[in-house]
C-alpha cells in the first residue's frame, strides 16, 4: 500500500471513529432533572413530595441538643453533651486549626491571617461577652453562621462543632489561669521550664 493510500485508509478511520464517537445516547437519554417540570403528574413537578416524616438512612439526628446547640424550647445549651475529656480537646485543637484559625488565629484573638489580608476580624473570644456565653452560642455561629462568619454545617460534623466548642472554652480558660490554678506538684515544673 501506498504512502497516499495508507493516509487515505488512516483519514477514513478517523473518520469512523469520530462518528461513532459522537452518539448522543447516554446525554439524550429520556431523564428527569431535579426541580424540573413535567407532564407526568398533575402538579406538573418532575418528583414526588417525602413521605411525612422520613428520615434519610443515618440522619435520624434526633437528639435537638445535640444537633442545633439549644434546648427544645430554643434557648443555648449551656453544658457540653459530650464528656470532656483530652481526646475531645485534642480533636477540637486539630478540627480549630483547620477551620477556625484561618480567621480567628491559633489562640482565638481574632487576628488570623485571612484578617491581616483585610478581611473582617472577628470578636476575641477572650472578650467578657464570649467568656460568659454558653456553650450552645458557639455551636450555633458555627451551625448557621452570624454576621460575616458563613455556616460551617456542611463542612463540620456535629461531634466535631461541640470539639470546637469543647476547645474554645479551653483557649479561654488558658488565657484566664494564674499560678494557683496550676496543680500543686507542677509549678516547680513551670518556674524550672521543665
Amino acid at each position: 500500500m501506498t504512502f497516499v493510500g495508507r493516509l487515505s485508509a488512516l483519514g477514513m478511520a478517523a473518520s469512523l471513529a469520530v462518528v461513532v464517537g459522537c452518539r448522543q445516547d447516554m446525554q439524550d437519554q429520556p431523564k428527569y432533572k431535579p426541580l424540573a417540570a413535567s407532564r407526568f403528574w398533575d402538579n406538573g413537578a418532575s418528583a414526588r413530595p417525602l413521605v411525612e416524616n422520613t428520615v434519610a438512612r443515618g440522619h435520624l439526628d434526633d437528639d435537638v441538643e445535640f444537633y442545633t446547640g439549644k434546648t427544645a424550647s430554643g434557648t443555648l445549651v449551656g453544658a457540653l453533651p459530650l464528656p470532656f475529656t483530652p481526646q475531645l480537646l485534642k480533636r477540637g485543637q486539630e478540627r480549630f486549626n483547620i477551620y477556625c484559625s484561618p480567621c480567628h488565629d491559633r489562640v482565638g484573638s481574632g487576628r488570623g491571617m485571612v484578617v491581616r489580608r483585610g478581611f473582617k476580624a472577628p470578636p476575641s473570644y477572650h472578650i467578657d461577652r464570649l467568656r460568659q456565653a454558653p456553650v450552645g452560642h458557639f455551636f450555633d455561629v458555627m451551625t448557621n453562621g452570624f454576621g460575616a462568619m458563613p455556616d460551617y454545617r456542611a463542612q463540620v460534623g456535629a461531634a466535631d462543632r461541640w470539639a470546637i466548642v469543647a476547645y474554645i472554652r479551653a483557649l479561654q480558660w488558658s488565657q484566664q489561669a494564674t499560678l494557683a490554678d496550676v496543680p500543686p506538684e507542677d509549678p516547680a515544673k513551670l518556674k524550672s521550664g521543665g
